[in-house]
């Protein structure tokens, strides 16, 4: 498990310290995150079901940036574990990243990636 946590970290700081990625991307990142193991929430989780829902959504679009609107070669460059646990978890962060709505993605994030 220490060894996860180290490649996990080490995956978290070259990530954040990657220059291809924009600031403002970065700081929507670090909020939303936040935002997630925050205790005060968007909308209360003592609210059934609508409780969970907006920590799922904010996951969803963690995932989705890292797993669809980045170019993948930057995300590979920092991938401290194998192509099979890439692939699962990009298979996974772009049937989650469905939860977001596109409308708000587009509005928050300012990455434009490789033209081909």
């Amino acid at each position: 498990m220490k060894e996860f946590a180290n490649k996990a970290m080490t995956f978290m700081k070259g990530v954040v310290d990657d220059e291809r990625i924009p600031e403002r991307d970065m700081k929507v990142l670090t909020a939303l995150l936040l935002l997630i193991v925050s205790p005060i929430d968007i909308i209360p989780d003592w609210i059934p079901l609508f409780g969970q829902l907006d920590d799922l959504v904010m996951i969803a679009i963690i995932l989705d940036y890292f797993f669809t609107v980045l170019d993948q070669e930057i995300l590979l460059s920092h991938w401290p574990w194998d192509m099979k646990s890439y692939a699962r978890l990009r298979r996974f962060a772009r049937t989650i990243g469905m939860l977001a709505p596109n409308f708000l993605k587009k509005q928050i994030w300012k990455y434009v990636g490789a033209p081909y």
